[in-house]
């Protein structure tokens, strides 16, 4: 367990925010040169918050936090963007999940360990102090305030002082030889009834309501055995998405499969083979907004609303369909009713009608 404080790098920030303020007043560093002293240049595009934007997470304050997979984590507080990195202290700066805990830390998950920030100070913990696995997938905290911390090398949960390992349950399932993501936990969630569903790689989805564990898998109306998210709705229904588990095959021409989204009301799974883009396909995300819509991230093909009875597609605009086959990596609707969307590619928000490019210089609203 190590500790980094972040007060010895304020002071130069500061001063370096000065100097390129000062230059800023001089030049405009966005312009693109021109050899041709009468033609007005195009300015240049700003940057992507992220080539990858995995996790998107708002804290108690109001502060918006993207991670990426490279720059650390992202911080919008209203007026500008920062970004806390391995140079601040953080552990690692391919950030894959972030969560507030009861005493206002945030806890970053990262594929090189796991830290805890107070807004001063990183904690950062690793194999070295009892985590599973380096590569942190996910982390929930319950109702309950225990920490779990999904991972490549399965879940465990911190007490406070220390990580104790959680074996999960290993079904009764044929993994394919060449698929060797079955330690991941890919996904976490805990339900209305306190119920805690673990999303597997490999070997489905479980839930443990604190003593035993139910299993769901390709058997039980799974479209695969590669679960991406879990997310309960208001009316109670679990809705899981998957990734093709072919995908993983050494041949391309066989990296072809079941996947998608499903959705089971306590009975039986409903399936979506009509909608394109929700069969035969992966889906990394799945978020219900506070008027109750459910929003899919289609790889490949786009957003879907689903207001309860109806699906609504939102396909690629701006650079979205120029960008990695735009998979939806992360939703979350901001307190001020914005939906974020983080792609493989960039961060995008909702306006109401179609999705729109944010970069490092905006548009926010």
């Amino acid at each position: 367990m190590k500790r980094v404080n972040l007060s010895s790098h304020i002071c130069p920030l500061l001063f370096m925010m000065a100097i390129v303020t000062a230059c800023s007043r001089q030049t405009n560093p966005n312009a693109l040169e021109s050899n041709n002293p009468g033609l007005i240049s195009s300015p240049k595009p700003a940057p992507q918050i992220g080539d990858y934007v995995v996790e998107i997470f708002e804290d108690s304050k109001g502060t918006l936090w993207f991670g990426t997979l490279g720059n650390g984590a992202g911080r919008y507080d209203g007026n500008s963007l920062t970004y806390l990195s391995t140079k601040d202290g953080l552990v690692a700066d391919e950030v894959t999940s972030m969560v507030e805990d009861k005493a206002g830390n945030l806890w970053i998950g990262t594929q090189a360990g796991l830290s805890k920030y107070d807004g001063k100070t990183f904690t950062n913990f690793t194999r070295e102090d009892g985590l599973c696995d380096d590569r942190v997938a996910n982390i929930l905290i319950d109702r309950a305030g225990n920490i779990w911390v999904g991972t490549w090398s399965g879940v465990c949960r911190y007490n406070g002082t220390g990580f104790s390992a959680f074996p999960l349950p290993t079904p009764d399932i044929e993994v394919p030889i060449y698929q060797a993501t079955t330690n991941w936990v890919s996904a976490i969630m805990e339900d209305k009834h306190g119920n805690i569903w673990f999303g597997r790689s490999g070997y489905g989805a479980c839930k443990y309501d604190g003593k035993t564990f139910t299993q769901f898998n390709k058997k039980d109306g799974l479209p695969s055995n590669c679960v991406q998210a879990i997310v309960e709705d208001k009316q109670g229904n679990i809705w899981f998405g998957c990734r093709v588990a072919e995908n993983d095959h050494p041949d391309r021409d066989k990296r072809t499969g079941e996947g998608g989204l499903s959705k089971y009301d306590g009975k039986a799974f409903t399936h979506y083979p009509a909608l394109e883009g929700l069969s035969m396909n992966d889906v990394y995300s799945i978020y219900e907004d506070k008027a109750g819509n459910i929003w899919i991230g289609a790889t490949g093909v786009g957003v879907y609303r689903y207001d309860g009875e109806t699906f609504k597609i939102y396909k690629g605009t701006d650079r979205m369909d120029l960008t990695y086959s735009f998979g939806v990596q992360s939703i979350l609707e901001a307190s001020n009713g914005t939906l974020f969307f983080g792609f493989s590619g960039g961060l995008f928000r909702f306006n109401g009608a179609s999705l729109v490019n944010v970069t490092t210089d905006g548009p926010w609203e």
